[in-house]
């Protein structure tokens, strides 16, 4: 039993409650030889849910808790003050090592703050960036920050950059990622004071493959694996992402729709387009991590299904088994000693 990876999960955050997560989990421990979850939530509600699946009882634990956090409410009055929710008990097992992950559709603040403030950074970490994964035309790359801090500073993005080349590394299997900055135009001395500032302090990096600025245009393409941004900039971009890819979707069954003809055409390439598509879903690639803290957690969407919440989970084992977080330490460890 102590082989086991250890994830812990919010059972009673997001949209659809514990009716995605449960079964988000128990097709995790179904899938995986290797992974334990403990769900945290309201017992009885909990157990109903587990009671339609089958899966070794020794792979899911349930922690009862009597609280909820609120999306609408103050995130850090929440994790202060409902310190029996689902979110702050699975969160305090990460941090009192019980857990290796945790994961949460919840709200995007409290996750965020209960990050910091219950799980902690890592020693010589400024800011935890929230780091999904977006697709392009190549791939997919690591958009980081995505929304955890809005006012950095130069040297925070090029931790964010160490970071995600980390990430992009061990988890996506890049060799050598490819990092850019993202900026109005390519030349250097383009951009605003963070960019300009950030710009010089990337490219003396050794141990990142900074290839300099990217327009937010070129992203979609694969301008490059590592998307260093501040938080502002990066939730922009990801929305505007999001949203484009929706009113396409919409666009393209609209036109579909029209005529018998177009009828007609659409199904004979609906293979295709569905093949497209699914590159779009982001439920693919798990959750967003909070990169550089002294556990690891991760943020799913609140109105995220059973899938997103299994590849979140697996998503945990792979971090842990890889080692990311004793990579990152290393690596910022490095420059912190090197500045002195």
């Amino acid at each position: 039993m102590s082989d086991y990876i250890t994830v812990a999960i919010d059972g009673m955050g997001g949209d659809n409650g514990a009716l995605e997560m449960v079964k988000g989990a128990v097709n995790a421990v179904n899938e995986h030889d290797n992974v334990k979850v403990i769900i945290c939530g309201d017992e009885e509600t909990i157990n109903t849910e587990l009671a339609k699946y089958e899966y070794a009882d020794y792979k899911i634990e349930v922690v009862p808790t009597t609280e909820e956090v609120e999306v609408d409410a103050s995130p850090v009055m929440e994790i202060r003050q409902k310190k029996d929710s689902s979110m702050v008990v699975a969160m305090k097992l990460v941090k009192e090592g019980r857990a290796s992950g945790f994961v949460s559709a919840g709200s995007s603040g409290a996750i965020l703050v209960g990050g910091q403030l219950l799980v902690g950074r890592m020693k010589g970490v400024q800011r935890a960036p929230l780091a999904p994964l977006v697709p392009n035309t190549e791939g997919i790359s690591l958009l980081i920050d995505a929304g955890a801090n809005m006012d950095a500073k130069p040297e925070h993005l090029v931790q964010y950059a160490q970071m995600g080349s980390i990430y992009m590394e061990k988890i996506v299997g890049i060799k050598n990622p490819r990092v850019g900055i993202v900026n109005v135009g390519v030349e250097e001395h383009k951009g605003n004071k963070l960019v300009k500032e950030t710009f010089p302090l990337l490219k003396e990096l050794d141990d990142i493959n900074f290839i300099g600025s990217v327009e937010p245009r070129d992203v979609p393409h694969g301008a490059c694996d590592v998307i260093v941004c501040d938080a502002f900039v990066g939730n922009a971009l990801l929305k505007v992402q999001e949203g484009l890819a929706s009113a396409l979707v919409h666009m393209i069954k609209d036109s579909i729709m029209k005529s018998t003809r177009t009828k007609i055409g659409g199904a004979l390439v609906k293979p295709a387009i569905k093949d497209v598509m699914k590159l779009f879903d982001t439920s693919e690639y798990g959750g967003a991590p909070l990169l550089g803290l002294d556990g690891l957690v991760v943020k799913i969407h609140g109105n995220a299904t059973h899938k997103e919440m299994k590849n979140a989970i697996l998503q945990c084992v792979d971090f842990t088994e890889k080692k990311v977080n004793d990579q990152i330490r290393e690596s910022i460890q490095k420059t912190v000693n090197k500045d002195k």
